[in-house]
């Protein structure tokens, strides 16, 4: 096990754990500790508790400090700049005539970096407006393109249910949502009804997902033959909330469905698959290539047939030889003549 205490250094950001170094902290106090991009001063958000050692992917750094009342107004201080740095930074924008939109802007806690976040539908090329920006802020320029969910957590709003976003408002991080949930728990499929104010899929879909998977592994779809107190019927409707079943019974098909309760049902059997025309399957054996049967392996030969043949073999050999030497002995020269040398 191991003692860590949570810091988020945004509103609704993410925790990171760090080490208290035998130090206790309270969810709110302010600490001052070391990251990736430096010197960073955050919230507590959790306080000291014991976690497995499994859990921790990176050895935990340790928290350099408490924050003092310095580090809290070097703190206010940098909100405050990070304000006036969007507004430079949105002109700069304008006169490069870059196709992007600025969202936000943050400080290292030292000063020595300015990290910029902005949106566009493509790449952008805006090395020049680096340049432009470091002469301006004389300090390291770092610009992020991000996507619409992180637009939406940084910047805020109010969601179709009247509440403030939950990226924006308690969600750490973005959960993957699927239409998929939306099918199972029976709402419209239709993507302005389901879509937050980013154009993604709502994150509170992910929210009842468990519990409408557990429901759906004990409730009879729709086509199910089922036993009732009244006797043996078909699935017509399935409410997965209040576990209300309408069921067409056998002894009665052309009456309204029955009312029940999920609990009253029993022996649940799917609908058997349609089988197959008879034509298909003829067909599917034409279509089938012939299996070709493979020709067998030859056999190896005893070693003293082998050598039998090698020695017939080679008589020929020596015929086939001194013939092509007597044909070539008696290959007549260009001149016509036959062995005759020239004087």
């Amino acid at each position: 096990m191991a003692e860590i205490i949570g810091v988020r250094f945004k509103e609704a950001g993410k925790v990171y754990y760090f080490a208290p170094e035998a130090n206790q902290f309270a969810a709110g106090d302010y600490v001052v500790v070391e990251t990736a991009r430096g010197m960073e001063c955050g919230e507590v958000a959790i306080a000291n508790k014991n976690v497995p050692d499994e859990s921790l992917t990176n050895p935990l750094k340790p928290v350099i400090r408490r924050a003092t009342e310095e580090d809290l107004r070097q703190l206010k201080k940098i909100r405050e700049k990070e304000a006036a740095a969007l507004e430079t930074c949105a002109k700069k924008v304008q006169e490069h005539q870059l196709d992007m939109k600025l969202v936000d802007v943050e400080y290292t806690f030292d000063g020595s970096k300015i990290v910029f976040y902005f949106t566009a539908e493509g790449r952008v090329d805006f090395r020049e407006l680096v340049k432009d920006l470091a002469s301006v802020f004389r300090t390291r320029i770092e610009l992020r393109q991000i996507g619409v969910r992180d637009e939406a957590k940084m910047l805020g709003g109010i969601g179709i249910c009247g509440r403030p976003f939950c990226c924006s408002d308690f969600l750490d991080e973005f959960q993957p949502v699927s239409i998929k949930m939306a099918k199972e728990q029976g709402l419209s499929l239709n993507p302005v009804k389901i879509s937050g104010s980013c154009g993604r899929l709502m994150c509170c879909l992910k929210y009842e997902q468990d519990a409408y998977e557990s429901l759906i592994k004990i409730t009879p779809k729709v086509g199910a033959t089922v036993n009732t107190p009244e006797g043996k019927g078909v699935v017509v409707e399935a409410n997965l909330l209040t576990g209300v079943m309408k069921v067409r019974l056998d002894s009665r098909p052309d009456a309204a469905p029955a009312v029940f309760q999920r609990s009253d049902l029993t022996g649940t059997r799917m609908p058997a698959p349609r089988p197959e025309p008879q034509e298909s399957k003829e067909q599917k054996k034409q279509e089938e290539p012939k299996k070709t049967e493979q020709p067998k392996a030859e056999q190896p030969k005893p070693v003293d047939a082998v050598s039998e043949e090698k020695k017939d073999s080679s008589p020929n050999k020596e015929r086939s030889r001194g013939g092509r030497d007597r044909r070539r002995h008696h290959r007549p020269n260009r001149s016509g003549n036959q062995g005759e040398k020239k004087n």
